[in-house]
């Protein structure tokens, strides 16, 4: 008896590190220190060097049952992006720049040219997001996960001037609400989609007209990273004054959390364009129209809060980032929360 033929796989682990390489490599910054494949990541602070009181942040989340869809169409490159966003999102709608991320994945079997693939995906966000992939974990789980199934984790560490914390505390009633697009679903609220449709391969693979391509293709779509949009509306010299990353939960549980006591947000369904997934997905499933916004982001994946003035010059920056974004409310006094009218 070895380690083999108890299921695991010393052997593929190697390949797998050899094939993920030159992805990982491709994320480095100058902090980084150190190559691949030590016991730790490193990273320098000189990135905090100049700041008054320099701030940590993190996040952590992994990508939920939206990877049964991966499963299914046999699809691993992309969803480690919707993994890298989930938690960079995050950091950056606090104010954080992502520095470094690491991820984690638990698998049935080590198929290296799957790991290899999911983890091209992770260093696809990580470029995005201007993080560095410094770590991973790949952990094979023989008779505690199928062979074919996977699970993804990760977590991102950012880095801000206590002054450019994005927290809230400032918005005041007349402030503008400012909604970026989201790309479709992103990675929340897959347990209710795979209720609603049939979760085969024939189905997955079923083209809408409405979609402009198939089911699958479009629920796989990644996740949205709004970093390099984020850091645009600050370097145009403008101030989030709050920020809410539309994830589980939707509308009515991640607005709230960016406002204030004495202030509520109105949002209007109809000032931009909600994509054409979501109105399937209703119809289908038939669900009502609070269900849809207290689950899903419905078309936008970050909303902000700004003063009135600055209504153009972050119109105009968060468009420089190559974003989309539409003014879509606005903040008034009254009980903390938010009203979709």
């Amino acid at each position: 008896m070895d380690y083999k033929k108890a299921g695991v796989d010393i052997e593929a682990g190697y390949r797998s590190v050899e094939l993920m390489k030159a992805d990982v490599k491709a994320t480095m910054r100058p902090e980084v220190l150190g190559g691949i494949g030590g016991f730790s990541g490193a990273f320098s602070m000189e990135a905090a060097r100049g700041m008054e009181k320099p701030v940590l942040l993190s996040g952590t989340d992994g990508v939920g049952t939206k990877l049964k869809l991966a499963f299914l169409m046999d699809r691993h490159d992309t969803i480690g992006i919707d993994c890298v966003a989930m938690c960079v999102n995050d950091v950056a709608c606090a104010g954080g720049e992502p520095l470094f991320f690491l991820d984690y994945i638990a698998c049935g079997k080590n198929v290296p040219e799957k790991i290899a693939a999911i983890v091209k995906g992770v260093a696809e966000g990580c470029r995005q997001a201007g993080a560095a992939l410094i770590g991973g974990e790949t952990a094979e789980h023989p008779g505690m996960m199928p062979e074919e199934e996977y699970d993804l984790a990760g977590f991102a560490v950012g880095l801000a001037d206590e002054r450019n914390l994005i927290t809230g505390e400032q918005i005041k009633e007349g402030d503008l609400l400012i909604g970026i697009a989201s790309s479709g679903v992103h990675s929340n609220g897959f347990s209710l989609v795979r209720k609603v449709f049939e979760m085969t391969r024939e189905s997955l693979d079923t083209y809408y007209e409405e979609l402009g391509g198939t089911l699958g293709e479009t629920l796989l779509t990644p996740t949205k990273i709004y970093v390099k949009a984020l850091k645009s509306v600050k370097d145009a010299g403008l101030r989030i004054k709050g920020c809410s990353h539309i994830t589980g939960g939707g509308f009515y549980e991640n607005i709230p959390r960016m406002l204030p006591e004495g202030i509520r947000a109105a949002v209007e369904k109809d000032s931009y364009e909600v994509p054409a997934i979501f109105r399937l997905l209703a119809k289908k499933g038939d669900i009502e129209e609070q269900m849809m916004y207290s689950t899903y982001n419905m078309g936008l994946g970050m909303v902000l809060a700004v003063a009135p003035d600055d209504r153009d010059k972050c119109l105009e920056a968060i468009r420089a980032a190559g974003e989309t974004p539409y003014v879509v409310g606005r903040c008034a006094a009254g009980e903390k929360g938010v009203d979709i009218c």
